[in-house]
């Protein structure tokens, strides 16, 4: 199996941003070391390797770091394209399509969960923030139409780029489930979407990563917070 020591990923169990890296990797077939970081404490490895932005996830590849989720899965696609499916297409065209959709959901999904999450100063801004969250997702609905064409990823027949990236949430989305009281993706709402969460649950590469356990990715959430707020 290719990877090996070479390759090491820092990042936290809950990162949407860790997620989408390790379903990546996967996904490919590369084995790697994964060091669970304490954000309360980091590393000197994770602020050695990522002093701008102190922050998970770090792709560590013979001692080298890549930072940023996006880009860390665009190199894993480039460096072993003959391990694994392709995780952008090979069309030019359909290529920057995926490349921006991934970035419409970091922008309007991300910036929505981390509002219902750790911004939220009462009920009424986090009724805003789940508006905000399901306009996005009725838009990702139609553009699961227009990448997926009909099949059943939005990379076609196989999990892409668009699905890694939007996919990486879906642990968090169960925990909002919860505390909204009503399902965030919809099947009543957006039917194909709800249709494709299961299934990318469902795939080989998610499994183990993408959290299953509600009230542990609830319990988390309250360290979260408590860290944050000890910082202010």
């Amino acid at each position: 199996m290719a990877g090996g020591s070479d390759l090491k990923v820092l990042g936290v169990w809950t990162s949407p941003f860790v997620i989408r890296v390790r379903i990546v990797l996967n996904l490919k077939g590369l084995a790697y070391e994964y060091i669970e970081e304490d954000l309360g404490n980091k590393s000197e490895l994770l602020l050695g390797s990522n002093p701008v932005n102190k922050s998970v996830p770090v792709l560590l590849h013979g001692g080298r770091p890549i930072n940023e989720s996006q880009v860390i899965i665009q190199y894993i696609d480039e460096v072993w394209a003959g391990s694994g499916p392709s995780i952008l297409p090979s069309d030019p065209y359909e290529r920057a399509v995926a490349r921006f959709w991934a970035a419409y959901v970091d922008e309007k999904v991300g910036s929505a969960w981390t509002g219902m999450l750790f911004r939220c100063k009462n009920e009424e801004e986090r009724a805003a923030a789940v508006a905000r969250a399901g306009e996005a997702l009725d838009t990702l609905e139609g553009a699961l139409v227009e990448c997926g064409k009909g099949k059943p990823f939005f990379g076609g027949d196989g999990v892409g780029f668009v699905d890694v990236v939007l996919g990486g949430y879906l642990g968090w989305f169960a925990a909002i489930d919860r505390i909204i009281g009503r399902k965030l993706i919809d099947p009543a709402r957006t039917p194909l979407l709800a249709a494709w969460a299961e299934r990318f649950r469902a795939a080989d590469a998610a499994k183990g990563v993408v959290p299953d356990d509600v009230d542990k990715v609830l319990a988390f959430l309250q360290t979260l917070l408590a860290i944050g707020s000890m910082k202010k």
